[in-house]
């Protein structure tokens, strides 16, 4: 892929945005079987499901990163919120199918 300054149409730009996606897309699936394995180390209810202090603690490094980044730190916020509810809700799930084949 080449460097978005090096790029010479539209389509390259594309191209790369479209491959660049696609590796975002497959990071976030690995994030998520670490996030479906996490659960057999955690208590079974849903306060340490959530972790709170765990959930501030990767929002405020994320917007950190975002800064670093060169990134809007609100918008990298909203962004991983989003995606940690979302996998918080399926650990719940995994949890609660669990206890019912028990």
């Amino acid at each position: 892929m080449k460097l978005p300054e090096k790029c010479e149409n539209i389509m390259e730009i594309r191209e790369a945005i479209d491959t660049i996606d696609k590796e975002i897309i497959e990071l976030i699936g690995r994030r998520f079987n670490y996030v479906k394995e996490i659960v057999k180390f955690k208590e079974k209810d849903k306060d340490s499901i959530i972790a709170k202090d765990r959930y501030n603690q990767v929002i405020e490094n994320r917007r950190i990163l975002a800064v670093k980044n060169g990134l809007n730190p609100d918008l990298i916020e909203n962004i991983y919120k989003s995606l940690i509810n979302h996998f918080i809700d399926k650990e719940i799930e995994i949890v609660e199918n669990l206890k019912l084949r028990k």
